[in-house]
């Protein structure tokens, strides 16, 4: 029986730089430092964000998703101080989509390396009530 995600994984091309940044602007704290070791494929850090372990590698990264995406969960009356941390960064902002009034507020942004994260204020159970509410998508 699958428990739970262990971790996700990203690679990076500057590990420091990566590292500072899930630091700075996602409260991330650093557990794990392989320095010059290599136990893996390349060097790595290991972070937790809200009890969610995140991997960080040196590596190349892939090309810009459109909206494949991590969305880390924070309280709303958080949610204009980390859109204003992350904007600190200068860190490429993407469009919102289009959204259901009632299914949480988003941000959604990459970091240096391409990959696509939102802040998202609303959970699954308010979303799925909202979506039941509606007779019609968004067109």
């Amino acid at each position: 029986m699958i428990e739970g995600i262990s971790h996700i994984t990203f690679t990076v091309r500057d590990l420091q730089k990566a590292a500072r940044f899930f630091i700075g602007a996602l409260d991330a704290k650093e557990v794990y430092d392989s320095g010059e070791k290599q136990f893996s494929l390349s060097k790595e850090k290991f972070l937790l964000i809200g009890g969610v372990w995140i991997a960080l590698m040196e590596g190349e990264s892939a090309g810009r998703s459109a909206y494949d995406h991590v969305a880390f969960k924070v309280p709303e009356a958080d949610f204009e101080a980390y859109v204003a941390r992350i904007k600190e960064w200068h860190v490429d902002i993407h469009t919102e989509r289009p959204r259901v009034l009632g299914e949480g507020r988003s941000f959604y942004f990459y970091d240096f390396d391409n990959h696509l994260f939102e802040l998202h204020t609303g959970t699954l159970e308010e979303r799925l009530l909202r979506y039941s509410q509606i007779t019609a998508p968004l067109a």
